[in-house]
């Protein structure tokens, strides 16, 4: 691991037992692991989507702050939806979050998620240039 390289956990229900990071600080990019709408263990907001997709934004978002930027600061993100009947909810819920920031951005359906109440999955790629 070189200096360059910071790992962030947040506790979530599967990072120790899959083996992952929530967060990656490598230099100036911050990359978080796919998000969803589970909190305490628990998934929120079932059968909406929008709402799903506000929820997994704001795991996102908290993971972004232990890694010293925010939502401003987000240049990709990539939204996973189980049903692409989902797609116009999901993409109201992003442009709520990312409507001024305006990343690059890229929606696909998937077979499925972890559970199969979570409609959809979201990751986010952050840029903070070096001081």
């Amino acid at each position: 691991m070189t200096d360059d390289v910071r790992r962030i956990s947040s506790g979530g229900p599967w990072e120790q037992s899959v083996g992952y990071s929530r967060a990656v600080v490598a230099g100036p990019f911050v990359l978080v692991a796919g998000s969803t709408a589970v909190s305490d263990g628990a998934v929120r907001h079932d059968g909406d989507p929008y709402e799903q997709t506000r929820a997994s934004f704001d795991v996102a978002a908290r993971a972004l702050a232990a890694a010293g930027c925010s939502l401003a600061d987000v240049v990709q993100t990539r939204m996973y939806v189980t049903h692409i009947r989902d797609a116009a909810e999901v993409g109201r819920a992003h442009h709520d979050v990312f409507g001024d920031v305006l990343p690059v951005t890229t929606l696909v359906q998937v077979a499925g998620l972890m559970d199969p109440r979570m409609l959809v999955e979201v990751e986010v790629v952050a840029y903070r240039p070096r001081s």
